[in-house]
Parts: C-alpha cells; structure tokens; sequence
C-alpha cells in the first residue's frame, strides 16, 4: 500500500509517496509529470514521512543534511 504526505517548500507544495518503510517518490505539486495515482492515495504521517520532512527543513534551511530517508524509487 502507498501513501502520500504534502511538505509546504520555499519553492512550492511537495508531495511524497511512500511504502510505510521507505520513500517511492517525490514531486513537486502541479509538476508536469506529477503522477496521477498521487491524487488517489490516502494521506498519512509515517515514520518515513517524519524524517523526509526534517531532511528537507535541514535542506532548505541552507545546511547539508548529514543523512537520507530511506528510498525505494
């Protein structure tokens, strides 16, 4: 089963997927390849989520995250 997640970026909406152990996908909302599945998936706060969105706090934030949530593409 996937899941999606909506981080709110400098930069816009980021919607992530993920398997409940590991991130599947990343994308910015409205991006020309945005999936459509995305759109059908049930939101959820998942463990992966959780440390995605502080990977992505530290990103933005001008640091270099010193680790990388776990990815399944």
């Amino acid at each position: 089963m996937e899941y999606v997640h909506h981080y709110a970026s400098p930069l816009g909406g980021i919607t992530l997927a993920g398997d409940g152990e590991a991130l599947t996908g990343l994308w910015f909302d409205g991006q020309r390849y945005f999936p459509e599945r995305a759109g059908s998936l049930e939101e959820r706060s998942l463990p992966v989520f959780d440390t995605a969105d502080r990977w992505l706090d530290i990103y933005f934030g001008g640091d270099a995250p010193d680790f990388t949530p776990a990815l399944a593409p």
